[in-house]
């Protein structure tokens, strides 16, 4: 397991938060202020990782790039050349599909929607996304199969060696390029997407924003969002996983 892996999972919720509890538990003798902070630190991300309300408020600042409005699906060949969509991991060896390889739920809502607009539009699609775990099939072939037996859509290209948005966009502005390919359709949740375009962007193509799982729209949930639920957690370890992202790309690719 890749030593990057674990310190990720050390130094981002709910790791960090964790560490944060068992260190207070440690201190709560020897260094009772310290120890009584980080158990603040600890419960209250915890707390706050589990709202609802924080997930709304988060993601509306974060998805700046509004969706493709319908009418706009049957003109997209004015605008774009082919459309990217990128990976989102895979689930490895599902039994219901006989130990087969799948697409996550993020990367099937993604490949759903570019079907929708690669058949109102008539553009090409290209799937972008490497070997999740080290070994085939590539996240980038699971999905162009799910286009093909599951939506009637075929994939022209498959970029299977990227590992990050980064490369995503790198790998696949060769590719496209190599036929003469400048303009595209990026595919990709709607909290990921500015970091998507800008990583596009610096590949020298560009951009129309295809964003779709929109997680700042009201789900009208109980107490008005105040009131903790699992789901809420996942929504909002993405939604920092992201924001990390994207100031490290700033600092890293220039």
């Amino acid at each position: 397991m890749p030593l990057r892996f674990i310190l990720k999972q050390l130094l981002m919720p709910p790791g960090i938060l964790f560490l944060l509890l068992l260190l207070a538990w440690c201190w709560r003798r020897s260094r009772p202020r310290l120890a009584t902070g980080c158990f603040v630190l600890g419960l209250g991300g915890l707390w706050l990782m589990s709202l609802p309300v924080v997930t709304l408020q988060v993601a509306r600042w974060m998805e700046s790039q509004p969706p493709l409005a319908l009418d706009q699906w049957a003109t997209l060949a004015q605008r774009a050349d082919a459309i990217v969509i990128l990976g989102a991991g895979r689930e490895r060896g599902d039994p219901a599909w006989g130990g087969v390889d799948q697409s996550t739920g993020l990367a099937l809502e993604r490949v759903r929607f570019a079907a929708r607009l690669a058949k109102a539009s008539g553009l090409p699609v290209l799937t972008s996304g490497g070997l999740h775990y080290g070994t085939p099939p590539s996240e980038a072939w699971i999905m162009a199969q799910s286009l093909r037996d599951d939506f009637g859509v075929t994939a022209r290209w498959q970029e299977e060696a990227s590992r990050t948005t980064w490369e995503n966009a790198q790998f696949s502005a060769r590719m496209l390029k190599a036929d003469g390919i400048q303009r595209v359709v990026v595919v990709t949740q709607a909290w990921h997407m500015p970091r998507a375009v800008w990583s596009f962007e610096h590949a020298g193509l560009t951009v129309v924003a295809g964003p779709v799982g929109f997680m700042g729209v009201d789900q009208n949930t109980p107490l008005g969002g105040w009131l903790p639920e699992s789901r809420a957690f996942w929504r909002n370890a993405q939604l920092l996983n992201e924001a990390v992202g994207a100031v490290g790309y700033r600092l890293f690719y220039r």
